[in-house]
């Protein structure tokens, strides 16, 4: 069940609270200063086999991480069991089937910029 049907549930006996709803992390606390200096590395260490995924496709996995978002609440209290994650990415992208969800696929690109970039809709860094 999604996280917000599960909060609506149980919002009488819990009241208000805030929750992050994102997909589970797969880094620990002890990894937050190496993935602002190496990424790919902790990266590699929690995620065996993303370097190959991602070499394949032309793909660079970003130098640094500079925060992680950390659903434990929603998942602890709520019961919450997030469907997606960056394994289930991996895993799609190995069977060859689109990694996108359906809402993802549904919603497509939506630029943030008004001009096109030559990388792409986003300035690269």
């Amino acid at each position: 069940m999604s996280a917000h049907l599960l909060a609506v549930d149980q919002a009488p006996s819990i009241g208000f609270r805030r929750y992050i709803v994102s997909a589970t992390t797969p880094f620990l606390p002890a990894d937050l200063l190496d993935l602002r200096r190496d990424a790919p590395g902790v990266v590699a260490k929690r995620v065996p086999g993303y370097a190959q995924e991602y070499q394949q496709r032309g793909w660079r996995m970003l130098p640094g991480i500079d925060r992680v978002y950390v659903n434990e609440r929603a998942r602890k209290e709520l019961g919450w069991r997030p469907k997606y994650d960056f394994n289930y990415v991996l895993d799609r992208l190995r069977s060859g089937d689109d990694p996108r969800s359906a809402l993802s696929r549904a919603v497509g690109a939506k630029g943030y910029h008004g001009r096109k970039f030559a990388t792409g809709p986003y300035p690269s860094v």
